[in-house]
């Protein structure tokens, strides 16, 4: 799909997207120590598995901290939004399944795709409807290191009429 199409922010409408379709976000990052140490203090998180590199090298199998899993998860949601969503989210529904399989460390550069699971015309907003995504997070080697399946209120560009049954 060209641009031309597109939320002037440059997400998709809800009419644009179709189940099955799969997207490689363009987007990367290399996480920090500062984003583990920054994200798990905001979040109350004293975890030493994020925070304390010592206690890591001695204490645990991985021998260095590992970036916290739900900083991983907003990351991984944040980069499909510049190529999806941007402008056309009402609301996050849910986010289920989400599963992180293998570790992620200081240094590992993420790079992210997302396919359309579903989608659904809303029961209650004429304007809008409901798009399942399934998005997958991977570091540079390609082992994945997140996944969930989110369900976003999405706008639709013209809205149709209200489907009756609640």
């Amino acid at each position: 799909m060209n641009d031309e199409g597109r939320h002037w922010r440059g997400g998709l409408w809800f009419e644009d997207f179709k189940p099955g379709v799969a997207y490689r976000h363009r987007l990367t990052r290399t996480v920090t120590q500062m984003d583990n140490i920054l994200f798990s203090n905001m979040t109350m998180n004293p975890q030493p598995l994020h925070v304390d590199a010592h206690y890591c090298a001695t204490e645990t199998e991985w021998g260095q901290p590992l970036i916290n899993s739900l900083f991983t998860l907003g990351l991984m949601i944040g980069i499909a939004v510049n190529d999806l969503t941007n402008g056309t989210t009402i609301a996050n529904l849910g986010m289920t399944e989400t599963r992180f399989p293998n570790p992620l460390f200081e240094g590992d550069t993420v790079h992210c795709a997302s396919e359309v699971a579903a989608k659904r015309e809303s029961r209650s907003r004429p304007d809008a409807g409901i798009v399942e995504f399934l998005h997958r997070a991977f570091k540079q080697d390609g082992t994945l290191v997140a996944e969930c399946r989110r369900q976003a209120f999405i706008k639709k560009r013209t809205p149709g009429p209200a489907v009756q049954d609640a």
